[in-house]
């Protein structure tokens, strides 16, 4: 009976004699086969111990089997136990005797393949000898290892397996390959939302698992398991890992890593201010939706030139009686003194607020008429350009076909044929890449900015008739943050394009006409919304459906019509009357 071990999947894992170490299974069956042919006896079986690194017997599962089955008798005619070495199959002294002594015991006798020990008691000194040295050696060895990874840590190195988010790649310095840390292009942007969406306080740990989850998030997979998605524990874990901003751990002592952040320090306390909240409150697994949680920051921080959230936080008194209260989170660390904020007060300033934001109509009227007039003119320029593209490819499918005809009367070489229809076919695909550009509707842009224009005509109005979770769609649609202090808003800051339409209104009248800005606007809002700038203002937003993003939202608020050509899946908020307050006579 053959005994084959290795102490790693990657000596496991090795398909034919060769390994670094001389140790894979092929080697060591080739090798006990032919001790057992050299002894004359047949090999019954074998038992193979895949990739278990367990310095103790106790801890490898097919070598107990293969001791209960001897001792059971399924094998009733064996003698033998070949093993590659004896320090292959055993790191500690005394095991390998004890294990010795049962064999004997059955009649059986232990071999070493690759060892010689001779017969007697002073082989069985020599043998004892051995298995001590064994020993040693393998002690000598983890400590040296182990002094090794100390020193990697020390220096910035991952010591293990890199957390999701990262991969263990190598890399060629001076020659010589050496393992480092590389930010999972994969799986690295998705880690980041996750941290960016927690950070807004609308997920609990079950909700963002589920978030990433659907956009693709999965475990990196291994031999033994497949890819599969996070967990909302697994989840809770990566949220709480510092390895993230910068830094490893490692037997207890935190090092600064030489890997590279994947989120700022910043956004990582922003995070475990509102874990340890809610576990402070026991709020581990409930969340209390507010359609002005994720908008609102401390007014008082941000004139010290700090910006901070401000999270939500109940009491209940001694008849049950519930209160929300707005806070900043600076409140936890001390560098705020904000006092808590009645959510009644701060949902009463944010609706007066939105009479503060509209455009004047004499704003509107003016840039609607610019725009029109700047939509037109770059219809011009896009039809001339789309025709003079066009004929240049059709100048391209004629020098093509000379080409092939002169191929296949011989009159030029092949060679130079070949050439000049490679660089016919490199000049066509950049052209019609071009014509591509060129044939994008440019009035999507001039829509889009219609929508903001007719948005910021009376919000007010619009908002006093919304429900709760319009109004946060509302919020998140029009502002990046709202700035509060007591129960005012003090500042604020608009996405786009109601930022640029806010500038161009207040540089009306002085350097800068509506006909410049409104050409300007489209040069923003015309470029195509498959951009790398577009695709992160998506990702930076909370989800707030299927396919959600700000120009949706928008676009959903407004009536849900296909002016952009897509349709919504929201019930219109606008009725019968528009935007308008809702007169007497309706």
């Amino acid at each position: 009976m053959l005994y084959l071990r290795v102490s790693s999947k990657k000596q496991m894992s090795t398909g034919s004699d060769y390994d670094p170490e001389g140790n894979s299974i092929p080697t060591q069956r080739r090798i006990a086969q032919g001790k057992a042919d050299d002894m004359g006896v047949p090999v019954v079986d074998e038992y193979v111990e895949p990739g278990n690194s367990a310095t103790s017997i106790d801890k490898r599962p097919v070598f107990q089997q293969m001791m209960a089955d001897l001792k059971q008798r399924k094998y009733p005619n064996v003698r033998y136990v070949i093993v590659y070495m004896m320090s292959r199959a055993f790191r500690n002294a005394m095991e390998e005797l004890v294990t010795k002594a049962q064999l004997a015991k059955m009649g059986i006798t232990l071999v070493s393949a690759k060892e010689n020990f001779g017969d007697g008691y002073l082989g069985d000194a020599m043998q004892g000898i051995m298995a001590i040295f064994n020993e040693l050696q393998v002690r000598m060895s983890g400590e040296d290892i182990k002094i090794k990874m100390a020193n990697k840590a020390r220096n910035g190195g991952t010591v293990n397996r890199a957390p999701i988010g990262y991969l263990n790649v190598p890399k060629l310095v001076d020659g010589r390959e050496v393992r480092t840390v590389i930010i999972d292009p994969e799986r690295g942007p998705l880690i980041r939302l996750g941290f960016e969406l927690y950070s807004t306080g609308d997920y609990t740990f079950e909700d963002l698992a589920d978030e990433l989850n659907d956009r693709g998030l999965r475990t990196r997979p291994t031999i033994t398991h497949p890819a599969q998605a996070l967990t909302a524990g697994r989840l809770s874990q990566v949220l709480r890992d510092r390895y993230y901003i910068g830094y490893l751990v490692y037997k207890g002592e935190e090092h600064e890593g030489r890997h590279e952040p994947l989120i700022s320090e910043e956004l990582f306390e922003q995070v475990q201010e509102i874990i340890e909240t809610r576990a402070t409150a026991q709020e581990r697994r409930r969340v209390h939706h507010h359609y002005l949680k994720g908008s609102l920051f401390c007014g008082g921080c941000r004139t010290a030139g700090v910006t901070q959230r401000m999270i939500m936080q109940y009491t209940v008194n001694r008849y049950d009686t519930v209160y929300l209260y707005f806070f900043c989170t600076g409140r936890h660390n001390g560098t705020c003194d904000t006092p808590h904020i009645n959510v009644s007060h701060l949902e009463q300033a944010v609706e007066d607020h939105y009479a503060t934001i509209r455009f004047s109509p004499t704003f509107v009227t003016e840039v609607r008429t610019h725009l029109g007039k700047s939509i037109e003119e770059q219809k011009s320029g896009t039809k001339l350009l789309q025709q003079q593209v066009t004929a240049e490819l059709e100048t391209l499918d004629t020098r093509e076909e000379n080409l092939l005809d002169l191929a296949a009367d011989g009159e030029l070489p092949q060679a130079k044929i070949k050439a000049k229809l490679r660089e016919i076919k490199r000049q066509r695909e950049k052209l019609q890449g071009r014509l591509t550009d060129t044939t994008t509707d440019l009035t999507d842009a001039g829509q889009l900015v219609e929508l903001a224009l007719t948005f910021l005509e009376n919000p007010h109005a619009l908002y006093l008739r919304c429900n709760d979770h319009q109004r946060r769609l509302l919020n998140q649609a029009i502002f990046k943050a709202l700035y509060v202090e007591e129960d005012k808003v003090t500042d604020y800051e608009l996405k786009e394009p109601f930022a640029s339409l806010k500038a161009v209104e207040a540089a009306r009248g002085a350097q800068e006409s509506p006909a410049d800005s409104s050409a300007s606007l489209l040069q923003v809002y015309g470029r195509e919304q498959g951009t790398e700038a577009a695709q992160d203002e998506k990702r930076a937003l909370p989800r707030q459906g299927k396919g959600s993003s700000w120009p949706s939202t928008l676009h959903a608020l407004l009536g849900g019509g296909t002016a952009l050509g897509m349709g919504s899946s929201q019930a219109c908020l606008v009725g019968d009357t528009g935007i308008e307050p809702v007169t007497s006579s309706v």
